[in-house]
């Protein structure tokens, strides 16, 4: 089915969902730019390649990855028509958020407790781009959680239900995309140190 096909709810649905791919093309790309950045940065002779990731990202990477599983379960059960359960995943998938963002923090007073910061004498080219790749991920995740909330709304005014699952769709999208790219963004950290 072409775009302009369709109903015009339909249409307008097929527009949401390109527009959501084009923003997560973009965000590919600006995190394409800032790996590439990295990796060129990795032949410096001031590199820390001894440098440890803190044990925060870790437990972060396991939450955000446990919130991905909460949010397919809460649509699964609006599906069914299961609206508590429904409620109490997507609440549950708001709270793994809020723990991710707690626990990146976390992982910088590590880094810092360590000695290391992200601009100054005491800063290296290593934690500065430690720094920026997830600093730039947390905005693109407080995005993410103005989409839950939205999502957590309109669960509550009971605006989704089968037949009318475009806003959950566009929402888990975005989410998945967020929590795919920070296993990503760990991987990359832990393999190309």
């Amino acid at each position: 089915m072409a775009l302009t096909d369709g109903t015009e709810t339909e249409k307008q649905g097929n527009a949401k969902k390109m527009m959501l791919w084009f923003g997560i093309i973009s965000m590919v790309m600006t995190f394409a730019g800032l790996t590439s950045a990295y990796v060129v940065s990795k032949s410096r002779p001031d590199w820390l390649a001894s440098f440890e990731l803190p044990g925060a990202f870790y437990w972060s990477t396991l939450v955000i990855v446990t919130s991905s599983v909460t949010f397919v379960l809460a649509k699964k059960n609006i599906l069914s028509g299961n609206r508590k359960n429904a409620t109490a995943l997507l609440l549950g998938t708001f709270v793994l958020a809020l723990l991710f963002v707690a626990f990146q923090f976390q992982a910088f007073s590590e880094i810092v407790s360590e000695g290391y910061y992200f601009t100054g004498s005491e800063s290296s080219i290593t934690t500065s781009f430690i720094y920026i790749l997830v600093l730039v991920h947390l905005a693109h995740l407080a995005a993410g959680l103005m989409v839950l909330l939205v999502v957590i709304y309109n669960h509550f005014k009971q605006r989704y239900h089968p037949g009318q699952m475009l806003g959950i769709e566009l929402g888990g999208t975005f989410w998945h995309f967020v929590d795919v790219l920070w296993v990503l963004l760990f991987l990359f950290l832990y393999f190309f140190r």
